[in-house]
């Protein structure tokens, strides 16, 4: 691996230990990836901002950074939606203790590193053209603009696009790589798309369909075929945002982005009307609606257009919004460009509430007053109703979205329970195994030797960190997945890689700091959202074996691990007896 003469002065620590963190970050994730070369980046967005996503991980580690007067960033970087607006926490009703100076720290500590507190995760969406290679941590706008701009960038974590801001170095690999950027699902649109949530729909049930024996190395890639002529800027961000709910970093979407280079795809969906009314048929409201939010990702201007023109057309019959019971979140870039045209005047005056700066799923709500929302976006359903509020949430066009908010009626009845319905198991082909298992995997080159043996925790389904494990027990909670229920910590965790939030590394750095994590990880792909968090904290972090560890060890299984002259001998010691 040839090293950067910038990259190795600052690996060596000539700029500061903050600056020596991430470079030794990002080499690390270069020997994971198998790069040879790293490529100077034009611009970073870095996640992780409201303390319900990273935490007490997120607040601890910049604390840890604090201090270094050399350790700021070498490229433009942006920052993230925060967990609230501080001019109207009033009217947000937010409980949580010491929520908003938690807040306050955290933003204060990323701009000391001289990151723009632009507090938006649609870096795509503010008038700025970005292009070239970028490092970007925010899921939706990594597939955005892969899809739809001429900016390249890997599904980087939090972690991983702060290192690239805090050096100006990546790692050249995935994306950057045109062989890597080919489709691997082929999905054939056989129905008509007329709503912005249509294509939400659409989004989250590609994802919905991956079965684990597809290979899938960069994640999801779908190629879109069937589309219409016309497509809207605010539906074609519908579509990538709910995508990327399950690790979908790009896609090809006919008549909207490139013609996809030849390929051969691991799957065929087709996506019918059938398919987009059973979906919108799960996600009704059955019971009574307590809040509706519309802006996950933070609404564009043309999302706030067509919601106020919704809510215009009922308030020309006399009617108004009771009780603030629709919110509705956008960018400050956005907000000020609805202020002045007046369109927020128009959803204000009806009894709406406008805020900036944060999203729905970051938001940590008052639960005496909000215990079943409504919205029109999957991305939001997605991360609601997982552990990070777990919250009952139903999904509507914005039309209906804004019935309902001036409509309490129109949703009466008992709230729904979350779960409370059987939940259809994630695909998995793992079997029990028996016999002896041995096998050659690589490190990180921050790691030099080690050794540990413990009990393995496998599986061959991802894990989704943020919102579906719990940052205080480590136990998983994902109804549906092989290991819902059981706890992290102490085990040999074996498992392919990290879905979901760009924000997973915070919630696993927590639960090391707290001794509620894994003693050594295992993964079997490529995985920016686990490793950075065992880089920075030494955990014993293995991958790149021969054969695939998550198929070939049961959970249960006594393992050993060493590291020796850069090479990881993975071994079972004795065998968990088959379940009768």
């Amino acid at each position: 691996m040839d090293i950067p003469t910038p990259l190795a002065a600052m690996l060596a620590g000539e700029h500061g230990p903050t600056k020596q963190k991430a470079a030794r970050l990002v080499v690390d994730l270069a020997s994971t990836a198998g790069a040879t070369e790293f490529v100077t980046c034009a611009h970073a967005h870095v996640s992780g901002v409201s303390p319900l996503t990273g935490g007490h991980g997120l607040r601890r580690f910049l604390a840890d950074l604090s201090g270094d007067d050399l350790g700021v960033v070498e490229i433009p970087t942006t920052l993230n939606s925060a967990g609230c607006d501080k001019e109207k926490m009033e009217e947000m009703d937010i409980e949580t203790e010491d929520f908003l100076k938690h807040q306050f720290e955290i933003v204060h500590a990323y701009t000391e590193l001289g990151i723009e507190a632009t507090l938006s995760c649609t870096p795509y969406d503010r008038g700025v053209d970005n292009e070239g290679i970028g490092s970007w941590a925010e899921s939706n706008a990594v597939a955005f603009s892969n899809s739809y701009t001429s900016l390249i960038t890997n599904r980087e974590s939090g972690l991983s696009a702060l290192a690239t801001a805090l050096t100006g170095w990546a790692p050249k690999w995935g994306l950057h790589l045109d062989e890597n950027r080919i489709p691997n699902i082929h999905v054939e649109v056989d129905c008509e798309l007329e709503h912005i949530a249509d294509w939400s729909v659409l989004g989250d049930w590609i994802g919905k369909q991956i079965q684990p024996h597809w290979k899938l190395p960069w994640g999801m890639m779908p190629h879109l075929t069937g589309l219409p002529d016309y497509v809207s800027f605010d539906q074609k961000k519908a579509l990538t945002a709910a995508a990327a709910n399950y690790g979908c970093p790009m896609l090809w979407a006919e008549g909207l982005s490139p013609e996809p280079p030849q390929y051969t795809p691991e799957g065929h969906l087709v996506f019918t009307n059938d398919s987009l009314m059973e979906r919108y048929d799960e996600l009704t409201p059955t019971g009574q609606v307590d809040l509706i939010v519309i802006g996950c990702p933070q609404a564009s201007v043309g999302e706030v257009r067509t919601t106020a023109a919704a809510v215009r057309n009922r308030m020309e019959l006399g009617q108004r919004i009771p009780d603030q019971r629709l919110w509705v979140f956008t960018s400050g870039h956005n907000h000020e460009l609805l202020e002045q045209e007046g369109t927020l005047d128009v959803l204000e005056e009806a009894g709406a509430l406008i805020l900036k700066d944060t999203c729905p799923e970051v938001t940590p709500y008052n639960r005496t007053r909000y215990n079943h929302l409504l919205t029109n976006s999957l991305k939001a359903e997605h991360y609601l109703t997982s552990g990070l509020n777990r919250m009952p949430t139903s999904v509507m066009r914005i039309e209906d979205c804004v019935a309902h908010a001036f409509d309490a009626s129109l949703s009466a009845g008992e709230r729904p329970i979350l779960h409370g319905k059987a939940v259809k198991p994630l695909p998995t082909n793992k079997v029990h195994c028996e016999g002896e298992f041995t096998t050659l995997g690589r490190s990180l080159p921050s790691q030099t030797t080690w050794s540990t043996q413990g009990k393995a925790l496998v599986t061959d389904v991802p894990i989704t960190y943020l919102g579906y494990v719990n940052r205080d027990t480590g136990v998983i909670e994902e109804p549906g997945h092989p290991l819902d229920g059981v706890a992290i910590a102490d085990t040999i965790l074996i498992y392919p890689k990290g879905s979901g939030s760009t924000v997973a590394p915070f919630i696993l750095m927590g639960l090391i700091y707290t001794n509620k994590g894994p003693k050594a990880i295992v993964n079997r792909d490529v995985c920016p959202l686990t490793l950075p968090a065992a880089s920075l904290l030494k955990v014993p972090y293995a991958h790149g074996f021969s054969e695939d560890p998550c198929m070939e060890i049961n959970t249960g299984d006594d393992v050993e691990m060493r590291l020796e002259n850069g090479i990881v001998t993975l071994q079972v010691v004795n065998r968990m007896a088959a379940s009768p």
